[in-house]
């Protein structure tokens, strides 16, 4: 593996209510030097929900895109709030845009968006043995819940308002941990609910 190039400079050349660009200035290890620009975020970071409703069924939101201006049906998914932990945000979304907490928790992975210029990322989290609970959120509208069976994954993908590609990446982690062909590092979280082992 080659060494990683150095910076000689950094500069914010734009900046916005959510994102900040900045231009990056490198050296690599055989003396070329090139400028980058960099689409930086603050915050925590943010989460992305894989929510089953059984074994085979899992909840899909469907929601306005202002990036595409269209609707599209893809996973529930939130900024993780200042003093969360990544699975507290996780059932917090859940509950505000689907109207289930989860009783188990699982972190999948942490994927990037695009490496190449963004620093950003979102942490995948299964969630399941669902209970009916509602937060309200920060929506502009109501969400609609759209469940799909697991199985017909290929099927779902292959839909037209179905395009966000970290959605599509989640699914089938899900799958192949659900199948028992994936393992992670991180343990089952258990978080209290309401009624829970009365």
């Amino acid at each position: 593996m080659p060494n990683k190039p150095s910076i000689f400079k950094r500069a914010t050349v734009a900046r916005s209510r959510l994102f900040r660009a900045d231009e990056i200035h490198l050296r690599f290890s055989n003396g070329e030097e090139r400028t980058y620009e960099k689409l930086c975020t603050g915050g925590p970071g943010a989460v992305l929900i894989v929510p089953l409703l059984d074994e085979n069924t899992v909840l899909l939101v469907r929601e306005y895109a202002v990036g595409i201006e269209d609707y599209h049906l893809a996973l529930p998914k939130g900024a993780i709030d200042q003093g969360e932990s990544l699975l507290e945000a996780a059932n917090r979304e859940l509950k505000e845009e689907v109207g289930y907490g989860a009783r188990k928790l699982q972190f999948l992975k942490k994927i990037n968006l695009s490496p190449a210029y963004m620093e950003h990322g979102i942490n995948i989290v299964l969630a399941w043995d669902l209970y009916a609970q509602r937060l309200e959120g920060d929506e502009p509208e109501p969400i609609e819940v759209v469940p799909f069976p697991l199985a017909d994954l290929l099927q779902l993908i292959m839909r037209p308002d179905v395009c966000e590609g970290r959605s599509i990446a989640a699914l089938f982690m899900a799958r192949e941990w659900l199948a028992g062909r994936l393992q992670v590092d991180s343990p089952l979280v258990t978080p209290e609910a309401p009624g829970h082992g009365q």
